[in-house]
């Protein structure tokens, strides 16, 4: 989905654009999804799982950029990439389309500037325009930074999964389940 570009000033004076990615930022976004795995061990993925191509990575963000229930959005400053965030659906059956899922992460250097608020405010707000009603996210349970950041912005501890991530040491740790209801909400 394409939506207004969005400035903010950060906390340390510097002007950060949120802004729809673009197919031109291919090469930028796979450094970013390689970089970001290395300085968290929170995401998904470890780096040399970013196997994306310049490629396939454009034809991605155009699929997102003309999809009409998903959002890619870039945080700029400076000209750089400092961080990223996506809404997408959970589904298209009748009984969960009402939700969507997101995703966030930032460079480490960028932590703690009033991005990531920045980011999921604006995020709930689309959500909301394209119709969602719950917006649901996991986070690591030992993520405690991020999981704050989530309660600060409206997510509600929902659940949790244990053991639902494995990482490279052998240690298996849980995944809180978090959701927030959207002003499109019914109840």
């Amino acid at each position: 989905m394409k939506f207004p570009e969005r400035n903010l000033v950060l906390k340390d004076g510097r002007t950060c654009t949120l802004r729809p990615t673009q197919p031109d930022d291919a090469v930028d976004m796979i450094e970013y999804m390689k970089r970001t795995a290395g300085e968290t061990e929170y995401l998904l993925r470890y780096p040399d799982e970013v196997t994306f191509t310049e490629e396939r990575e454009r034809e991605l963000l155009k699929g997102i950029l003309e999809d009409p229930g998903s959002v890619m959005m870039a945080a700029v400053v400076d000209g750089k990439v400092a961080g990223n965030c996506s809404v997408s659906g959970i589904g298209n059956k009748r009984k969960i389309r009402h939700r969507c899922s997101m995703a966030i992460a930032l460079y480490q250097e960028f932590w703690g500037l009033g991005i990531g608020g920045a980011m999921i405010g604006y995020l709930t707000e689309l959500a909301e325009q394209m119709g969602y009603e719950q917006m649901d996210l996991e986070a690591v349970a030992e993520n405690t930074r991020a999981l704050a950041l989530y309660a600060k912005c409206g997510f509600l501890e929902s659940g949790r999964r244990h053991h639902a991530l494995k990482f490279d040491d052998g240690t298996l740790h849980d995944e809180i389940l978090m959701y927030k209801p959207l002003r499109s909400s019914n109840g």
